[in-house]
């Protein structure tokens, strides 16, 4: 929880520092926000002035557009955000962006909620909630914008937009000033009323601040801060036919929020300089909490073999490309979530991966090897076989019994004893890899071949005799002899020696499951690049769905449970399809045992 109560400095100073953490302890060490008092709530000035010092050593936020489902990247956001306010005794607001009424959805509100509590983070800080919505603000924002149309810095423009757009020049042309720049200040707050009070249509008319038509950064050419749209909005109804532009919101909510450190993606850095202007407008006014927040952006994740446009992503889900938001080949973080990440996993990769300025591309294997990391010591082994055939032992029932089944175990993990074992059966018929058996092998082949004895894992060791095939020539069954005093674990087990060791599951107490081999949606490390239609380079071995056989102590998995699969890799039990114990066994592949893509 990011609170008071969170680690503190030195806590953060067993992390690697970045620019953002230097920004921090300076603000801290020379006391730049310690003035600052906290009403209990969002609020202008004079409100935040008769409250208490703020209990919060930093505020930052974590403020999604409620119009789709998050992904990697704002994984990546949330745990910078939410990891500051924790290092740092702060606190972190998660705030829904919600000023533009056409876009929003209860089902993306709940699910940007779930993804943060399932990351490990909570905006709750004692018995406050720091859970915000922007459009709670309106009445301030509307305040704020006859403020600067009184103090001459904003007018009503009624120019068309393809007037506006050409009017506000290039890179290599100044703007031109509208021709309704220079209209009175009363003149503007009627107009700007009227613009309220429904009086004028759709695109008719938008507020700008006045600021420079000749600025270098167009972003400060005379900037539209409100526009008409005469729609309802989830929270506000009705109420509203204008609405405030996200970079003039957006400032405004920081401040009302109290936020030290508001920490936005580079393509925001342009952006800044309003942000200032704006806000020193607000602090000279008296309407805003001062000293007022400032924004530092770092670079946004770009993951190879990934692509994070929340566009496309609409794209793939509405045409079918993938099963949904959740599928598990999606980098949202529902479909991460049902691949088999963890939370523990994406903060590691996080803190690994960094924060910087410097745009740069990170490879996809490196959130895999912070997978891996995590679910090694945690997750369970089992023996699955995931194309299968049958090893039939010719002389079973001469030497062990007519159908005599013997007890065997493993561990359930190798490096924690406390963990207990797992038992299965071995018997006359045991299920094997396809590709363990072949007729003439190759050079360093050391399993199943005509004369090689190999051990079949915690069982016996085997003889390998031949094999039959079907008319079409693939093989159906392998045949082998077992050597009866060779069991694992036994006294004298090791005495033939073999260089073969392959794992198994036996017919008789197998379970049967579907098994779903995921790989990475595209098959190109920068999909959509250049002129490229993304679609075309969508990988067609993404999704491979066979029939496989399990250890029976698999038969008891629960949905989301992980698994590291020998020889195969790290899977986990579908959270959506997945049932324990009614034969609808269902398994994804998480990630393998190390980096095999496009080997």
């Amino acid at each position: 929880m990011a609170s008071a109560s969170s680690p503190t400095d030195k806590d953060s100073a067993t992390k690697p520092s970045n620019f953002l953490r230097q920004v921090i302890e300076r603000d801290l060490e020379q006391g730049t926000y310690a003035p600052r008092r906290w009403a209990g709530h969002p609020a202008d000035a004079a409100e935040h002035r008769k409250g208490q010092p703020d209990p919060a050593r930093i505020r930052t936020r974590f403020p999604p557009e409620p119009n789709g489902y998050l992904h990697v990247g704002h994984a990546k956001s949330i745990c910078l955000n939410f990891g500051l306010a924790q290092d740092y005794q702060g606190i972190c607001h998660l705030r829904f962006d919600d000023t533009n009424p056409e876009k929003e959805e209860q089902e993306y509100v709940d699910s940007i909620k779930d993804a943060v509590r399932w990351l490990g983070y909570s905006w709750d800080a004692g018995s406050t909630s720091h859970l915000y919505q922007a459009s709670d603000y309106f009445d301030f924002m509307y305040r704020a914008a006859e403020y600067l149309i009184e103090a001459g810095k904003a007018y009503v423009d009624e120019q068309t937009p393809d007037q506006m757009r050409v009017n506000r020049g290039d890179f290599g042309r100044p703007g031109v000033d509208s021709p309704y720049r220079s209209r009175s200040i009363d003149e503007n707050l009627q107009r700007f009323r009227e613009m309220r009070d429904g009086k004028l249509a759709d695109g008719s008319a938008v507020l700008r601040a006045r600021i420079d038509m000749a600025s270098p950064n167009i972003n400060m050419r005379d900037p539209t801060i409100y526009r008409i749209k005469h729609a309802e909005h989830h929270n506000t109804g009705n109420k509203w036919c204008i609405y405030p532009m996200y970079t003039f919101a957006h400032p405004i909510e920081d401040a009302l929020e109290n936020i030290t450190h508001s920490i936005c993606t580079l393509e925001f850095e342009d952006q800044r300089p309003f942000y200032d202007w704006l806000l020193d407008r607000l602090g000279e006014g008296g309407l805003i909490n001062l000293p007022r927040p400032h924004q530092y952006e770092f670079a946004r994740l770009n993951l190879t073999y990934v692509i994070t446009s929340k566009r496309k992503l609409r794209q793939l889900v509405d045409q079918g490309h993938v099963t949904g938001w959740d599928d598990p080949r999606m980098p949202t973080i529902v479909g991460l979530r049902r691949r088999g990440y963890t939370p523990e996993s994406l903060r590691l990769f996080a803190d690994r991966i960094g924060v910087s300025k410097a745009d740069s591309w990170i490879d996809y294997s490196t959130l895999e090897i912070a997978l891996r990391d995590d679910l090694d010591p945690k997750a369970a082994r089992a023996m699955a076989v995931l194309d299968p055939v049958k090893l039939v032992i010719t002389n079973w029932d001469e030497v062990m019994g007519a159908g005599h089944l013997e007890p065997c175990a493993a561990p359930v993990h190798p490096h924690d004893p406390a963990r207990g074992r797992r038992e299965f059966k071995f018997g006359r018929e045991l299920w094997i890899e396809r590709s363990d058996y072949e007729e003439t092998p190759p050079k360093g082949f050391f399993r199943l071949f005509p004369g090689n004895k190999v051990r079949m894992k915690f069982g016996y060791v085997v003889e390998c005799t031949g094999a039959t095939r079907d008319a079409s020539g693939a093989i159906v069954e392998v045949q082998a002899k077992v050597l009866p005093d060779t069991k694992s674990g036994t006294p004298g087990a090791d005495a033939v020696k073999v260089k073969g060791n392959i794992s198994w599951v036996g017919v008789a107490d197998g379970v049967k499951a579907e098994v779903r081999l995921y790989d990475r949606l595209f098959a190109v490390p920068q999909p959509g690049a250049g002129e490229k239609d993304f679609l075309e380079e969508l990988n067609p071995s993404s999704l491979t769905v066979v029939t496989a056989y399990v250890e029976p102590s698999l038969a008891t998995a629960k949905a989301d449970e992980k698994f590291q699969f020998e020889r195969h890799g790290y899977f986990v039990a579908d959270r959506k399809d997945h049932s324990a114990g009614d034969g609808n066994a269902v398994f994804n592949r998480v990630t393998g045992l190390k980096d095999s893509f496009g080997k």
